[in-house]
């Protein structure tokens, strides 16, 4: 046992030796770039660019409606019996709505409008009134 503990004492003086002495040569091409360097002239380093003060902002609006708020008519309109209910002209009947496709929509003076097109490439003018005018573009 006590061949073993001394065996590693013996690896461990003998590494250790051999890395000082690996470190403590071949320092002189190290110590020569050195004073080389130190003999040239310094570099400038350039200033710093002025740094502008911050610029506050003051949110004047806050009086005003949110623009999160729905305008005008907030409650929805009342429903109507369905005898009261009449085909409007130029309006698709019996489509199904997976054939129907929103294509746009437009503002003609107060009134919004929404374009549909049909399957066949037709499209309709439509209003939240439910009034409505065909016309044809293909």
């Amino acid at each position: 046992m006590r061949s073993k503990v001394g065996a590693r004492a013996i690896g461990i003086a003998v590494l250790v030796a051999v890395a000082a002495a690996g470190c403590s040569g071949g320092q002189s091409d190290l110590q020569k770039w050195i004073a080389e360097t130190k003999k040239k002239p310094g570099g400038r380093v350039p200033a710093l660019p002025e740094v502008k003060p911050y610029e506050s902002f003051v949110y004047a609006a806050s009086n005003l409606r949110s623009p999160f708020t729905p305008q005008g008519r907030t409650r929805p309109a009342p429903a109507r019996a369905c005898g009261e209910c009449a085909p409007e002209p130029g309006v698709p009947r019996g489509l199904s709505l997976d054939t129907l496709r929103m294509v746009g929509t437009f503002k003609v003076g107060p009134h919004f409008y929404g374009l549909v097109q049909s399957k066949d490439g037709s499209c309709t003018r439509c209003s939240p009134a439910t009034t409505s005018a065909r016309t044809t573009a293909k």
